[in-house]
């Protein structure tokens, strides 16, 4: 006989995940008619321009697998640019890597590395997709706050929290939900404490090319000691809002890639073909790419100018395009509680910054997502102000 569902159970992996904090207020965001500042997506178009490479390689029949670990034009491109930004030579047969986005790329690095009863430290806040991916490995999470009210990283925090069981940590810059951007000397520290060690690091670097105020990425590449032992992590997502294509890529020493590819490999083979090859062909345009920091300071600057007037407080975010603010001055309610209230009530969504803690640590603050039209900025802003 065979057995009805009722009669089975499933014990979950993920016990404490539930749906993501991003598909629920962006649900209730189309749901009410709300001006969604929540999700963390461009809203406006790519450039026309790669959409139509995108078409003319659909029409060139190459509709059919990619290369596993990516097409040859794609990944020399990436080497290319990379050199070009950052100075750093990367083989693109042996050290790049396409993946199916950002998120699939720090799930492969994790796997490939996180073995059980392994620590992983995590900086908290810390983007939603890092904690599953350790968990799924059997690794332990090790969580080190980052300092209020600027979430700078206290070294000597990180350093105690080193044991000999520490084998990754995962680093975040420009910082997804406070939008800090790392200094030269967070490499000097972070390198002290891990050259000497056996540990590893997926730095995550969708926004690198999202800082404000002349500020300068500093990847995680451009230290020797931590080249060496960094899967590094970005997204074209991010740099050319399509967000929805979902193509991300890996740079990491030959031996890391090796590991990470076997991952790669039996989780998603591959990466849309045609979007592929538009990609390479766009990227010999780098003035997108190098436009990115005054094109988004300019909106960052236009939604913190309309909420002067307004009761939060707020420091102009570093890089991202994600401006955390504090409603302490306005009402004591739960974070996450005031989010719902404000999508459902004034129609602008945001996210709870409690969400990106594992203990939901409420600080009072809310992370507004600024890429959008200015039209939908000015009017969620006049919104705010009228709390």
């Amino acid at each position: 006989m065979i057995p009805t569902s009722s009669r089975l159970q499933l014990a979950s992996k993920l016990p404490s995940v539930g749906t993501t904090i991003f598909t629920v207020m962006s649900k209730l965001a189309t749901d009410v008619g709300a001006i969604n500042l929540a999700q963390g997506f461009p809203g406006f178009n790519c450039d026309p321009v790669l959409v139509s490479l995108v078409e003319k390689y659909l029409r060139s029949n190459l509709n059919q697998y990619a290369p596993m670990a990516g097409v040859p034009v794609l990944r020399d491109a990436i080497a290319r640019k990379t050199l070009a930004c950052y100075g750093v030579g990367y083989d693109p047969d042996t050290e790049i890597t396409i993946t199916s986005g950002a998120s699939e790329a720090i799930f492969d690095a994790v796997t490939a590395v996180v073995r059980p009863g392994d620590e992983v430290i995590v900086f908290e806040p810390a983007y939603d997709c890092y904690v599953p991916a350790i968990d799924l490995n059997g690794g332990v999470p090790v969580y080190v706050a980052l300092s209020a009210p600027d979430y700078s990283i206290d070294w000597p925090t990180v350093a105690d929290a080193i044991t000999d069981r520490t084998r990754l940590m995962i680093v975040n810059t420009p910082h997804n939900p406070s939008g800090r951007v790392w200094t030269a000397d967070d490499l000097t520290q972070l390198a002290r404490l891990v050259r000497d060690r056996d540990i590893w690091i997926v730095s995550d670097e969708v926004y690198e090319h999202i800082l404000f105020d002349q500020r300068i990425h500093h990847s995680l590449m451009t230290h020797p000691t931590l080249r060496e032992r960094t899967f590094v992590v970005g997204s074209f997502g991010k740099t050319f809002h399509v967000t929805g294509w979902k193509i991300g890529y890996c740079l990491a020493p030959a031996a890391f890639t090796t590991e990470f590819r076997k991952v790669h490999q039996y989780l998603t083979f591959s990466t849309v073909t045609p979007i592929q090859y538009a990609l390479a062909d766009y990227l010999s345009q780098p003035d997108h790419y190098r436009a990115l920091p005054d094109f988004y300071q300019r909106k960052r600057d236009l939604f913190l100018d309309s909420l002067r007037d307004s009761r939060f407080t707020f420091t102009p975010t570093e890089g991202s395009f994600f401006q955390t603010v504090s409603y302490a001055a306005i009402t004591t309610e739960p974070d996450y509680d005031l989010a719902v209230r404000l999508t459902h009530e004034i129609g602008v969504a945001s996210i709870p910054v409690s969400v990106f803690y594992h203990q939901r640590t409420d600080n009072k603050i809310l992370r507004f997502c600024f890429a959008k039209e200015d039209a939908d900025l000015l009017r969620a802003a006049e919104r705010l102000c009228s709390l």
